[in-house]
């Protein structure tokens, strides 16, 4: 399935407030792709309706010709990021690792804008690529997988919180790390070091387990545990399929 360029119904809670005289001229597209640019820049919490402004020399009246408020804002730009994830036609015989793969993009395409998954996080994605990935998804989960409706959605649903709360985790190390100072390498030896001689300082006779585990939980890079996750949930799909 290829992107979707084709409006879809405007939800009831985006109600883009009508066309003032703007400063300058500006289309949504302009104003998408400077809140991801401060986005990747300095953060979420640094995006505001005003900080976007500034980023295109305007005032924050004019936006609101465009986009109702800060939150819509955030719906476009999470969007925005998904624009060139593809989604194959269902294939019986390879249902999983199509699954598996669009699951993959979701979390690569996410975790590479800073924390923008947090943007994803107690909210619903509806615009046109969002839409158009889910329909994707279910049609692999359905067709190709045989499972019931009620099951694949529900598995979507908490997949998709599974790849927003660990790209979003990812963020929050990736600020510690920028704060620290140090590279990539060095604050991630640092922090498992600590942690795992921590745990090994534990008492024995108390914590056995966690002492003796010590070496597996502080084993694997994020790729890997992202892996055995996402190897975890679809194993659990497939034990539900009837292709």
């Amino acid at each position: 399935m290829g992107r979707d360029t084709e409006a879809v119904p405007t939800p009831p809670w985006h109600k883009t407030k009508p066309a003032t005289r703007p400063r300058r001229h500006l289309d949504q597209d302009q104003i998408v792709a400077a809140t991801l640019k401060v986005l990747d820049a300095e953060g979420l919490d640094a995006v505001s309706m005003r900080r976007v402004a500034a980023e295109l020399d305007t005032g924050p009246a004019s936006l609101y010709a465009h986009v109702a408020n800060k939150n819509e804002l955030l719906d476009l730009v999470y969007d925005r990021v998904l624009v060139d994830i593809e989604v194959p036609e269902p294939d019986p015989a390879r249902w999983a690792d199509q699954f598996k793969d669009v699951v993959r993009a979701c979390w690569r395409a996410t975790a590479a804008h800073n924390d923008i998954a947090a943007a994803a996080l107690a909210n619903i994605p509806v615009g046109p690529n969002s839409l158009r990935i889910a329909e994707g998804m279910l049609a692999i989960l359905v067709r190709g997988g045989g499972l019931a409706p009620r099951d694949a959605s529900w598995a979507i649903d908490r997949i998709a919180l599974y790849i927003a709360a660990d790209a979003y985790e990812g963020s929050l190390h990736l600020a510690k790390q920028r704060a620290s100072g140090k590279s990539v390498q060095e604050y991630t030896d640092e922090f498992v070091g600590q942690l795992r001689d921590y745990y090994a300082s534990l008492p024995e006779d108390r914590f056995p387990l966690t002492v003796g585990s010590v070496g597996q939980m502080t084993a694997g890079s994020s790729d890997e545990r992202f892996e055995y996750g996402l190897d975890l949930l679809v194993d659990g799909l497939a034990a539900r399929s009837d292709p």
